[in-house]
């Protein structure tokens, strides 16, 4: 067996359950799939696999599931998050058919945590930092906004705020230069299993290509791992994965989110 096919084993047994998920505010099972509510009004479906079930099967999940969430006034958009390795007969046109629009795909990556801390020095005049402070997180929802290109807004930082006052194991980081924050991501322990995943990471355009993310990566994989983990995982765009691959991860599939609005 490859470290891709290990890697993909252990992902799918370990982090494809209610592990997926630490931060819900409710979740309903529906055949295979676990429909969960998170803060905010966001829905988001997910699942381990579908079981062999057939493109009618899948077709009627689709609608269901959605039905589920469209009944509850309070919810205004919900992700159905898709993996590249699932067999999944007609999914696609499903989701398609149902008002779901697809995202850009990412890369699945997973490896050892330690891999992560290796050659990742802090840049001269950046401090990297834990942040909980309302006033830290708001302005670290900001600034990734900005990365993004997207519109400011303060719906993410009110996200971060309920989930840190739960205290469900997220840890938030930022890298600063010159007072300025400049890059960011999250850590999420995963409990009861050997994961820690790596999201959200962010780093403003004027400052890509330092390395400050990938100290900031090195910052969060230390926590981790003094949490006793020894496996990362992470979501990666193109700009990330190579970063994520220098360390040691490597990629055993694909994600693609579909998106619904109300």
């Amino acid at each position: 067996m490859t470290d891709a096919q290990r890697y993909l084993q252990a992902y799918d047994s370990q982090l494809r359950t209610d592990a997926e998920t630490p931060s819900a505010l409710n979740v309903t099972e529906l055949g295979p799939l676990r429909l969960v509510t998170f803060a905010g009004g966001q829905g988001f479906i997910t699942y381990r696999n579908f079981a062999g079930a057939g493109r009618m099967e899948i077709a009627a999940l689709v609608v269901d599931a959605l039905a589920h969430f469209v009944a509850d006034p309070f919810i205004t958009e919900v992700e159905w998050k898709t993996r590249g390795h699932d067999k999944a007969p007609g999914l696609h046109e499903a989701l398609l058919a149902n008002g779901f629009t697809p995202g850009e795909p990412e890369s699945i990556m997973v490896g050892p945590l330690a891999g992560l801390c290796a050659d990742a020095p802090v840049p001269a005049g950046v401090t990297l930092r834990k942040v909980s402070a309302e006033v830290d997180v708001r302005a670290m929802s900001a600034m990734a906004d900005e990365a993004f290109g997207e519109p400011a807004s303060t719906r993410r930082a009110d996200s971060l705020l309920a989930r840190l006052a739960r205290n469900d194991g997220m840890e938030l980081w930022v890298a600063e230069l010159g007072g300025r924050m400049v890059s960011a991501g999250r850590l999420e322990p995963v409990p009861g299993t050997d994961f820690a995943g790596v999201w959200g990471g962010s780093t403003l355009a004027e400052f890509r290509g330092r390395g400050i993310y990938r100290a900031l990566t090195a910052a969060r994989a230390r926590s981790a791992l003094a949490m006793g983990k020894t496996l990362v995982h992470s979501d990666s765009t193109e700009f990330s994965r190579p970063i994520l691959e220098r360390s040691g991860l490597v990629k055993v599939s694909t994600t693609t989110p579909y998106e619904w609005t109300r």
